[in-house]
């Protein structure tokens, strides 16, 4: 099966709605880039730059950027400001960006939607487009997906299922699974709940584990351990990925298999990952900046659901856990690690 394909599959059960077609609207935003200038796009990210063990996807954004005929330098530049995991600089950082006069600001990761919320409370003027929040309606950033309103659009990491796809697909791989340990921070409380409902529905018990905060891990690590887990799902949001190298080396030494949320976890050594591809939203918030700049309102620009997936599998790991994953479920996959 070729990698669309997988793709295709894994998107099959995840039906969206209400996404319509994003059409031109009045030229009520007035970018820099008319005004003979070059365009400028602020960027703010909650993660740690490449350079620093941060995940690439602003490289997917500037592809995005370049499709659309900007190139960086020429008819764009970028302000890129990293929060490094520490929400209380964001709203520092969204000042800054607000100061440089940015025609767009694109508030990228942040599961919570911290950087939107940094940047709505900068400027109440500036177009906002948010990448991969998980729901930014039940987080008051917008008034639906729809029609979002005011000056904020963008796309989410969810499209409502997703959970319910990762609890299936531990199940299948793990005989015998009843108890799953569900990490995440506590601004995924609704997150919490839809995976309880989901699990539920499958048959397993979950032990849901609020992480405070990096100084927490060791209280979830030993409530996962005396609540007798056999399995751990790991919720989307950044936190989690600070952690990763602390969170895996735990996952192996305790024979744990689990699943992430976020992709790179199972290239690091975990057993799965499953969730909307990130390097794929980023790239399509490039629409979004586009159709922005060129005078279109965010407020009538419907909020986008993920429509490509990725579902990594390491085999390596699998068999170091005494795992074997049946071909039903390697066929689903778009990347088996060996």
């Amino acid at each position: 099966m070729t990698s669309q394909n997988r793709r295709q599959f894994l998107q099959g059960g995840l039906a969206l709605a209400g996404l319509g077609v994003l059409t031109g609207c009045s030229l009520r935003f007035a970018p820099s880039a008319q005004r003979g200038e070059l365009y400028r796009v602020g960027c703010l990210e909650p993660t740690t730059p490449p350079s620093a063990g941060g995940a690439p996807t602003l490289e997917a954004f500037r592809r995005g950027l370049r499709e659309h005929g900007y190139i960086e330098g020429q008819q764009v530049i970028l302000e890129v400001r990293y929060s490094e995991g520490r929400d209380e600089r964001l709203p520092e950082l969204a000042a800054e960006l607000v100061h440089l006069h940015v025609d767009v600001i694109m508030a990228g990761g942040g599961a919570s939607g911290a950087p939107v919320r940094a940047a709505q409370q900068a400027t109440s003027t500036i177009p906002i487009v948010f990448v991969n929040v998980v729901d930014p309606v039940a987080s008051g950033l917008v008034a639906s997906l729809a029609r979002p309103g005011g000056h904020v659009t963008g796309l989410t990491q969810s499209a409502g299922q997703e959970n319910a796809k990762r609890l299936q697909l531990l199940k299948e791989v793990v005989p015998g699974l009843s108890r799953v340990a569900v990490w995440g921070q506590q601004s995924l409380q609704s997150t919490f709940r839809e995976t309880e409902v989901a699990a539920e529905a499958l048959g397993l018990e979950v032990l849901s584990l609020v992480l405070s905060g990096p100084d927490g891990l060791g209280a979830v690590q030993a409530a996962t351990i005396t609540g007798r887990a056999d399995g751990l799902l790991g919720l989307p949001g950044p936190l989690l990925p600070q952690l990763r190298p602390q969170i895996l080396d735990f996952t192996a030494q305790q024979r744990l298999p689990a699943m992430y949320a976020q992709v790179g976890w199972a290239r690091d050594g975990g057993l799965m990952n499953y969730g909307a591809s990130q390097a794929e939203n980023y790239r399509r918030a490039a629409y979004y900046v586009d159709r922005i700049l060129k005078g279109a309102k965010p407020a009538d620009l419907p909020i986008e659901q993920p429509t490509v997936f990725d579902f990594v599998i390491n085999l390596r790991t699998a068999q170091v856990l005494g795992i074997t994953i049946p071909q039903s479920i390697l066929q689903q996959a778009t990347e088996v690690i060996r």
